[in-house]
């Protein structure tokens, strides 16, 4: 009897000690990021934003949140731009975690490639994005990245864009 009862005791402590998973390489919110993401390559922005909650917030390189909607105008007026872009499949890693106050978070890092229309050039930008799940859609979604090399692009398709068009009114002129 006593040896029935030390085993008991025994099994109960095992189970009672067994940590629960927090880790995973796979899951339906990894797959759903990864889909957002083709749609996000594929211009699908009705996908995209059926990613996120009604109240998503999204945070890029900023503590201020913006909306889906705005997020969406973002990417449009970029990618309007570029000739090619998307994420390297090389290299990519994304991890879901379940965190200390049951919170389910998936990581992505990656590098993001694009070739800008107007001269051929080509920047490639390492990304890293987190994402909280609630009920398997976004609620918030944060992004991070170095812009310098995107922004001065930008800023030098613009200067052209305003030395080209005061040529043009010189020449009506």
């Amino acid at each position: 009897m006593k040896k029935l009862i030390l085993l008991g005791l025994t099994i109960i402590l095992f189970t009672a000690c067994q940590q629960e998973q927090r880790y995973f390489s796979s899951s339906a919110e990894i797959d759903a990021l990864k889909s957002a993401i083709s749609a996000l390559e594929n211009q699908d922005w009705d996908a995209f934003k059926s990613f996120y909650t009604n109240d998503g917030e999204i945070y890029v390189n900023s503590k201020d949140s913006i909306t889906v909607d705005q997020r969406i105008t973002d990417l449009q007026e970029i990618t309007s731009a570029l000739s090619k872009y998307g994420f390297d499949e090389k290299g990519q890693f994304v991890e879901m975690i379940i965190d200390d106050d049951n919170e389910t978070w998936v990581n992505f890092w990656g590098q993001w490639s694009c070739t800008f229309k107007h001269n051929g050039k080509q920047l490639s930008i390492p990304v890293h994005i987190t994402v909280q799940f609630i009920d398997g859609k976004a609620s918030e979604e944060y992004i991070y990245y170095d812009g310098t090399s995107l922004s001065a692009e930008f800023n030098a398709m613009a200067a052209t864009k305003t030395i080209s068009e005061a040529e043009a009114q010189e020449t009506i002129e």
